[in-house]
């Protein structure tokens, strides 16, 4: 299954396919551990893997164990890779809208988990032979441009119900339960995602949301493992930084553009988060020709 993916690999990092939602991972060399930034999504390995850093919590998705983030969420990683044995794998995007028509098709059957008091954005589970079938049949479709775009959503469908049924089927629940705690905090972290250049203050988010200040942070901990305004801060450099390296534009005017007043302070909190200052961390990346998203 590696070397069929990764004759869909474009290049070092992730290579869009065919198949609408679905991405390849490549990497063939050691990464240390830094910051990236993850997209909800489910990612399946077949070759290496990938330790990951969130807060207290430490998870290593391998071709035994898939992740599935619920949020985009801002984590430190670490990929193990050589170009003997390179990290291959697929990304997989969750489409709310694809989610709530399967819950829909389920219905009321009681074989799904309930869904628990608290739940964290980043969840780990073990690779089941019938996702593994479903990869399997994923990478054939993406051989053929009709049967990818035509065979290949229902495929990516089929993967959603089977995550829906192991251990992290309640995380992907209350993604699109509204009554849920973890639901309210993925509203909020929707529109910190879609206005972060604004001037964003806990007290209207948690507002917004219907629960108190104190309420909210112990919420919003308890799904992304950080403060508000540590999630805001690290989301805007990232952005800054995506902003450089794809867009070429100077630091100081991604800088504004995610919110910043003072380049000298972006420059400062840009080099705490990523421990380089932001020409060099653009030259390193131009240079190395991938932007590392987790």
């Amino acid at each position: 299954m590696a070397q069929q993916a990764l004759r869909f690999a474009a290049a070092k990092g992730y290579s869009s396919t065919s198949v609408p939602m679905v991405k390849v991972l490549y990497v063939d060399e050691y990464c240390p551990r830094q910051p990236v930034m993850y997209e909800p999504g489910i990612v399946i390995i077949f070759q290496g893997h990938k330790v990951g850093y969130c807060g207290s919590k430490m998870f290593q998705y391998d071709p035994s164990n898939y992740l599935l983030m619920t949020v985009s969420l801002p984590f430190e990683c670490e990929t193990f890779a050589s170009p003997e044995q390179p990290l291959v794998g697929l990304a997989v995007n969750i489409d709310t809208q694809m989610l709530q028509d399967l819950l829909i098709d389920i219905g009321d059957d009681d074989y799904l988990m309930q869904p628990r008091g608290e739940s964290s954005g980043v969840n780990l589970s073990p690779l089941s032979d019938e996702m593994l079938c479903a990869t399997e049949r994923l990478l054939d479709v993406m051989e053929k441009p009709l049967d990818a775009r035509v065979l290949g959503p229902q495929i990516v469908r089929e993967l959603l119900y089977y995550v829906l049924r192991g251990s992290c089927g309640a995380s992907l629940q209350e993604l699109v339960n509204r009554h849920t705690h973890f639901s309210q905090i993925a509203k909020a972290l929707r529109r910190i995602e879609n206005q972060y250049a604004e001037n964003l203050n806990v007290e209207q988010l948690a507002y917004e949301v219907n629960m108190s200040v104190s309420a909210f942070h112990h919420n919003f901990k308890a799904v992304t493992n950080t403060s508000p305004l540590q999630y805001v801060k690290s989301y805007r450099l990232h952005k800054a930084r995506l902003l450089m390296v794809h867009d070429g534009l100077k630091a100081s005017t991604a800088a504004i553009r995610v919110g910043y007043e003072s380049a000298s302070q972006f420059s400062r909190e840009f080099k705490r988060l990523f421990g380089t200052t932001p020409s060099d961390e653009i030259a390193r990346l131009r240079d190395n020709s991938v932007l590392m998203q987790g």
